[in-house]
């Protein structure tokens, strides 16, 4: 059975240096789950760790995919897979810290099995509009339509083409997403940490941390007028092409018009803001839905007494998986 801890939660929380800190006091390795640091090139806004939190522990899965390159939930869980393999083949205790619940859950949880895509079906599809996308999900997965962001095209995309290929709604493939994920484990020896809370009354091995609202979107106000301090408009100037995914990343529109000067300086910042502020509130709602990790309110407690919690209870989860 491998033996990790996960730390998770919404950006901007203080995942990254809480994550880093346990791992030195336990000699632990960190795994990353950020769809979007998992790229190089784009540090600043993608809001990777400083150097010096970095040095702190091993990191994994940190820098490691070039711009160009698709990513997806199964490439980031084989690819995690291997790393937690790797740390614990040496003895130690793999920490997961990220706020990527999609790319969680595939761990946690494996994941259901998808069409792939159809390159004729999706060229199509990328050339429709926003709307029109939505409009044609919305006639065959009313309920997808309705909780989908509806800004996020490839999203949308995806959704519509599971739902063509398959004659099915894509909300009835995530119903069997709990089914799928329980034969994936009973056939896998790719078990992470300790049993499933959703089935056995108890938490999983990991925490979600996370701050009171105002708090957290103080914080996440500050770190974007950071970036823009310390140069993320020339690092997107210079980052040239990217994929469909690496493209999603927050910021990169907005200060993608910024340099073809069809919006403001205090207009980009202003919404870069905004959206991650929406991001962090859709991330704090996956993990109180989707995961059964004890909750941690960063808000009340000083750095270093969420140091000492979050590290009894990963010491107390590495003994029982032994």
């Amino acid at each position: 059975m491998r033996r990790a801890f996960f730390i998770v939660g919404p950006t901007a929380t203080g995942k990254s240096e809480l994550g880093a800190d346990v791992a030195r006091k336990l000699n632990a390795e960190i795994v990353s789950a950020d769809a979007f640091q998992i790229y190089r090139g784009l540090d600043l806004l993608a809001a990777k760790p400083e150097p010096s939190t970095l040095a702190k522990a091993p990191h994994y899965l940190t820098g490691t995919t070039s711009l160009h390159e698709e990513m997806n939930a199964e490439k980031f869980r084989r690819a995690a897979l291997r790393a937690i393999e790797g740390i614990n083949s040496r003895g130690r205790l793999a920490i997961v810290v990220g706020g990527s619940g999609l790319y969680i859950k595939a761990l946690t949880h494996g994941l259901a099995p998808l069409p792939t895509s159809d390159p004729e079906l999706r060229e199509r599809l990328n050339a429709m509009s926003l709307d029109e996308l939505h409009l044609q999900l919305a006639e065959l997965d009313l309920k997808t339509a309705r909780q989908i962001d509806v800004k996020n095209r490839r999203r949308l995309v995806r959704a519509l083409e599971i739902c063509l290929v398959t004659g099915k709604p894509a909300s009835k493939q995530r119903e069997q997403w709990t089914v799928a994920a329980s034969l994936c484990e009973a056939q896998s020896a790719a078990v992470i940490g300790a049993r499933h809370g959703a089935s056995h009354g108890k938490a999983d091995a990991g925490v979600f941390v996370f701050r009171d609202r105002e708090e957290l979107y103080e914080r996440i106000n500050q770190r974007v007028e950071a970036m823009f301090e310390k140069g993320v408009i020339e690092e997107v100037r210079a980052s040239g092409a990217t994929s469909a995914t690496a493209s999603q990343m927050i910021g990169l529109r907005e200060i993608g018009e910024l340099l073809e000067g069809r919006m403001s300086l205090l207009q980009c910042i202003a919404e870069i803001q905004q959206a991650t502020r929406r991001y962090a509130k859709r991330q704090l709602t996956w993990f109180r839905r989707q995961t059964n990790f004890s909750p941690i309110n960063l808000s009340i407690l000083s750095h270093n007494e969420a140091v000492k919690g979050v590290l009894l209870r990963a010491q107390r989860s590495a003994r029982e998986s032994e």
